[in-house]
């Protein structure tokens, strides 16, 4: 029977095709799992530059691009005949030396370019300082080393990365604009699935090197696996190699942090590692959130990510003004009012949900019983928006042990005011930093961190934490910012825009209008009624990503508001004013447009 691994752009380039070409392809496939009478057979690419390379029949006039070794098949791509044909050609496929990870190779265009990189070649070459075994140690592939050689300028490495496999271009990138050899290697070391790979790496085993690598191919081994990888969101079945690190470690002998910035993945990672928990932890599991909108929107992605109805039972989703709510509810034997006579604040039964659960647990600084605590593991998300006296109920909610908590978080997106060094209450969290973001487009992450300002930014570790390094992986539209002289005509601006994008051909609901203020939203949602398009505060754009998003009265006097006067509330204000348009603007994925009549915001880059 054939082992079959489907790649991440062959659920993409199947949804898109038509549902008659979509259905024969599914069947076929099945066919193949089953290696039964009728199913597709490989046939091989005349003059691939990869022999393994071979194509699938999978419907009239399409064809499914597999690399094949024995009885493994790993399935990149369905396409038109021709262009199936071309694509098969066109590429070579490898296994990292040093980190055992897939690696795909645009090998026809590299082909083209290394004469135009031997004629520009100055005596002097960018690597000539460092030893073929230095690169070699680094993984940089053998066969291409003499290319690599022939590199003059960084100029002449950035031009190579379209062309390269990710896991050859970052060493090169590293070492090109003067890093060292250590450096590189951690680089090239981020790009592992997993810390706790041991034993020799086989070039030659397309198979381990493909379990290595989740970003890249995911096993099906029935009907019922292959339907989960075709039809289930991208984020429930790949995973990119840090996040798969984190979310899949086996343990933390400490509670564990995971800072990053925009699009880097950290809701996904804490969704994740909460399945993992409640797979193969050792007991009930909390997943939380800052709020309880973002809970419910968490709740319903484990429902997707999580199958198995006795495992999803296992994770409960809540907020920490909830989960006060329930302990002491629970201790009173009815829920506690917030209004009226006899009401107490949220704040207070916080404090009285802390009070009991050290009634019930003893010294909460001790190591306790499992079995006396009301979870065993805790995973926090959004971590830069929980109050002090929030973590504290949430520290004493899990016991002192192995993989008790897990938080994820980023103090550049902070929205509320609250500043916490967990060290200092009580939580000694390892830290875990993510620089790469999946989501944002280069142009539109170099404008966030202008308007952010990219400095340091204090909470959850001792210190600050700074964006130095903080990059995508893809180029795409630099931000559309545009002024009007009135507000009559910015709202009629915002129409023509998002009917443009509706035009486009972008679903409704990719779509999100954001503004600073209730008032502004309304004249918002008037301008462009009968759009379906969502429109809301920027606070509420948290959590959410859209396909294009369109910001309104971004002008000077809204964001930011008038800040108080004295000095350290002014400072404080600002910096939380900038957090939430920062906040707003990175909900986007490919655009985003913001406008203003008037002067614009003091926030926004020149």
């Amino acid at each position: 029977m054939p082992r079959l691994a489907i790649g991440p752009e062959f659920p993409r380039e199947l949804s898109a095709l038509d549902q008659p070409v979509r259905r024969d392809a599914v069947v076929a496939l099945r066919r193949f799992l089953l290696n039964v009478s009728g199913a597709p057979h490989p046939e091989r690419v005349r003059g691939a530059r990869d022999p393994r390379v071979a194509t699938l029949r999978l419907a009239p006039g399409h064809r499914g691009v597999v690399v094949r070794q024995r009885d493994v098949y790993w399935l990149h791509a369905v396409l038109p005949d021709p262009e199936a044909w071309s694509y098969g050609r066109r590429h070579r496929y490898g296994v990292n030396p040093v980190i055992g990870v897939v690696e795909e190779w645009d090998a026809e265009a590299l082909e083209r370019v290394e004469p135009a990189l031997r004629r520009s070649a100055g005596s002097t070459r960018l690597f000539d300082p460092i030893c073929d075994g230095d690169l070699l140690g680094l993984g940089l592939d053998a066969h291409a080393l003499p290319l690599f050689r022939l590199i003059t300028t960084e100029a002449d490495v950035a031009a190579l990365e379209p062309l390269l496999p990710p896991t050859q271009y970052v060493p090169l990138a590293v070492l090109a604009r003067g890093g060292t050899l250590a450096e590189a290697w951690r680089e090239l070391d981020a790009w592992r699935s997993s810390d706790e790979e041991s034993g020799p790496i086989d070039p030659e085993d397309l198979y381990a090197a493909l379990r290595r690598s989740p970003d890249r191919a995911v096993f099906v081994p029935d009907k019922v696996a292959l339907d989960r990888v075709l039809e289930a969101p991208q984020w429930c079945v790949f995973l990119h190699p840090p996040q798969h690190r984190l979310a899949r470690a086996a343990r933390f002998e400490h509670p564990a942090l995971v800072v990053g910035g925009a699009g880097t993945g950290k809701t996904v990672i804490a969704l994740h590692r909460a399945a993992h928990l409640a797979t193969r932890g050792a007991g009930p599991v909390l997943l939380v959130t800052f709020s309880q909108g973002l809970a419910e929107e968490l709740s319903a992605k484990l429902d997707l990510l999580i199958e198995d109805e006795v495992i999803r039972k296992r994770v409960e989703v809540d907020n920490p003004e909830r989960l006060a709510l329930r302990i002491v509810a629970d201790a009173e034997g009815r829920r506690p009012a917030l209004v009226g006579p006899g009401a107490r604040s949220l704040a207070e039964l916080t404090d009285e949900a802390l009070r009991l659960l050290s009634i019930a647990t003893g010294d909460l600084l001790d190591d306790v019983d499992p079995a006396h605590k009301p979870y065993r593991h805790i995973v926090v998300d959004e971590a830069q928006d929980i109050s002090t006296a929030q973590w504290r109920l949430l520290r004493a909610a899990a016991p002192h042990a192995r993989d008790d908590l897990f938080i994820v978080g980023d103090p550049h997106q902070r929205v509320t005011d609250t500043r916490v060094a967990l060290g200092a209450i009580g939580i000694p969290a390892a830290q875990h930093t993510l620089k790469l973001s999946y989501r944002l487009p280069q142009e539109l992450l170099s404008f966030v961190v202008r308007l952010r300002g990219g400095g340091p930014s204090t909470g959850l570790v001792k210190g600050a934490t700074d964006m130095y390094g903080f990059t995508a992986t893809h180029n795409g539209e630099r931000p559309i910012v545009r002024m009007y002289d009135t507000p009559e005509a910015e709202l009629a601006g915002l129409r023509a825009m998002v009917e443009s994008w509706l035009a486009d051909g972008v679903p409704a609901g990719e779509i999100a209008v954001g503004a600073r203020t209730p008032r502004l939203v309304r004249a918002a949602r008037k301008a462009i009624d009968g759009l379906d398009v969502r429109a809301s505060t920027f606070q509420h754009l948290k959590g959410h990503e859209f396909e294009r998003v369109a910001l309104v009265g971004v002008a000077e006097g809204v964001v930011p508001e008038p800040p108080p006067e004295d000095p350290y509330d002014r400072a404080r204000a600002l910096q939380r004013e900038r957090s939430i348009l920062f906040v707003a603007c990175t909900r986007a994925r490919s655009m985003l447009y913001i406008s203003h009549s008037g002067r614009g915001s003091p926030f926004l880059p020149l």
